[in-house]
């Protein structure tokens, strides 16, 4: 008679969501209607953005503007060879 193998994890052999990464993985998994952020990280989330938005049009706007498709021959640069 053969007897069982013992395993040292039980993540595998674990049916109920317990503090485990793993089988919260798999509850999630599971449950997705279950699952949603929190309002307190929604809206920490939407300050970050918004904070984001306006550093982003203060570098755009303190920053030098730059003709990029200015007429071909009147803004050659010197060291241009194109």
């Amino acid at each position: 008679m053969t007897r069982k193998k013992k395993t040292r994890s039980l993540a595998d052999k674990v049916t109920i969501r317990t503090g485990r990464r793993k089988d919260y993985k798999k509850w999630r998994h599971d449950n997705p209607d279950q699952v949603a952020p929190s309002r307190r990280f929604v809206a920490k989330k939407q300050q970050q953005r918004k904070l984001q938005a306006v550093r982003k049009l203060a570098r755009q706007q303190s920053g030098q503007d730059i003709a990029i498709h200015a007429d071909k021959g009147a803004n050659k640069s010197p060291g241009d060879d194109s």
